[in-house]
């Protein structure tokens, strides 16, 4: 008996992504965005759903895409990450796909190399490929780097005080 995955498909661009069915909270239409200061371009805001606050990055951003305007059916994908919710902005939510366990492959090592270490494998449905995404590595980064740059900041503006003062 073979294991299937249960994913949920979404665009981004031309390519098709997925991420673990078991992650997603839900997926919302794009509502308005309160944008946050000295946030990271690739995170637009934060969104008011039903009274939580949810952080929302735009993956069109988030992979590199330049000229990312929003269009009517643009979606979130509301996703659960360490029992935190994340908004993923995403050009459309296609559908559920099983895919079995021995369809997907490992990612090719360009994707390591190229800082794309989110993609845990490429699924392989009817004839195309579905990038799958690890959310963990997605969603840790932009934490990551927004909370580091802003101590290094924070560090070297008080080391240049501190030198303006004697």
């Amino acid at each position: 008996m073979s294991r299937e995955l249960h994913i949920v498909g979404f665009q981004v661009g031309r390519e098709t992504y997925g991420v673990p069915i078991t992650s997603l909270h839900e997926i919302v239409r794009v509502p308005e965005i309160t944008a946050v200061p000295d946030a990271p371009d690739y995170l637009e805001g934060v969104i008011n759903l039903r009274g939580k606050i949810v952080s929302v990055m735009d993956l069109r951003k988030r992979f590199g895409e330049k000229q990312a305007s929003l269009k009517k059916q643009n979606r979130i994908l509301v996703v659960e990450h360490g029992g935190r919710l994340a908004g993923l902005i995403v050009d459309s939510a296609s559908e559920v796909l099983k895919i079995p366990a021995d369809a997907v492959e490992p990612p090719p090592a360009v994707f390591q190399e190229g800082g794309l270490n989110c993609v845990t494998g490429l699924g392989k449905v009817g004839g195309r490929l579905v990038v799958l995404l690890d959310m963990s590595k997605l969603l840790a980064p932009a934490t990551l780097q927004t909370g580091g740059e802003a101590a290094e900041k924070k560090n070297a503006k008080q080391e240049a005080r501190a030198a303006a003062g004697r």
